[in-house]
């Protein structure tokens, strides 16, 4: 299924979870014929993201409301800062406020922490990846957001990419028939995707080195010596990740190994969200 064809999804399923039979204070209190305007003013230094998705929001809902957009995704905002104006009925303002409040409030948390680790990999050849760890049903707006800020976006899911994890070398035997068995499977499927495999000491990535036939080769839990020793084997036949228990502050320790991805589960599973509201002009 296709990015946009999920996201409508999502915005139809949070319509229902959140005004379900109908917003009840809104219908009671606003006349149905009332128009007027809202502005998302910023309340907090970061990196806007969630636009484009509010725009989404708001045509879905009521193709008559006109957004007036002084800021688009990805420029920095700060406190006082007003990212757009939404105007038309008063009623469909008032019923798609928080849904657009929570989207772009966690996007722009997100663009924000990716951007930092961006800018912290600066000089290096590193690039910062997401990972799976998303919260379910967001994951295509918290990857847009990862973009947003200037990251990768490492797989969507299981479907655009095979990653041989430890749990999966190990049910299979072992590095080889894991490897073995990916090949002959997108053979025999006539598939094309990458293959990316995990690897846990230098040892096993000597073996995955032996074998060949992979893309990137994960480096799961190495110290940043470990890793520079990694990409002296290496030396550039293969595509080079970093990952687990690597925090902000070690960042650029991985990148100075000469690594080129760093993946930061920290993107997306325990991000802050931005401060932002929606007043009524």
């Amino acid at each position: 299924m296709e990015e946009k064809e999920l996201v409508h999804q999502l915005i139809q399923l949070a319509f229902a979870e959140d005004i379900g039979e109908g917003d009840h204070t809104t219908l009671c209190s606003i006349p149905a014929d009332a128009v007027g305007a809202s502005r998302l003013l910023i309340k907090e230094d970061g990196v806007l993201a969630g636009v484009e998705v509010a725009r989404e929001v708001f045509r879905q809902f009521d193709p008559t409301l006109e957004m007036e957009l002084f800021i688009p995704d990805g420029e920095e905002v700060h406190p006082g800062d007003e990212a757009f104006v939404i105007s038309g009925r008063v009623q469909s303002i008032l019923q798609t406020e928080r849904l657009v409040l929570n989207i772009m409030q966690r996007m722009s948390g997100i663009a924000t922490i990716t951007r930092a680790y961006v800018k912290q990999l600066e000089g290096t050849k590193a690039r910062v990846l997401d990972t799976r760890k998303t919260t379910p049903g967001m994951r295509m707006l918290e990857k847009q957001a990862v973009r947003i800020g200037g990251g990768v976006n490492h797989r969507i899911g299981l479907f655009d990419m095979i990653l041989l994890k430890d749990n999966h070398i190990d049910f299979a035997g072992g590095i080889e028939q894991a490897i073995c068995r990916a090949q002959s499977y997108l053979r025999e499927q006539n598939r094309r995707l990458k293959i990316e495999i995990e690897v846990r000491s230098l040892e096993e990535l000597e073996q995955v080195l032996r074998l060949g036939g992979v893309d990137r080769i994960m480096l799961d839990n190495f110290t940043p010596g470990q890793t520079r020793e990694a990409v002296e084997l290496v030396q550039g036949r293969v595509e080079l990740e970093s990952s687990g228990g690597i925090t902000f502050d070690t960042l650029r320790s991985y990148a100075g190994t000469g690594v080129d991805y760093i993946s930061v589960g920290a993107l997306t599973h325990s991000v802050k969200s931005l401060d932002m509201s929606l007043k009524a002009i």
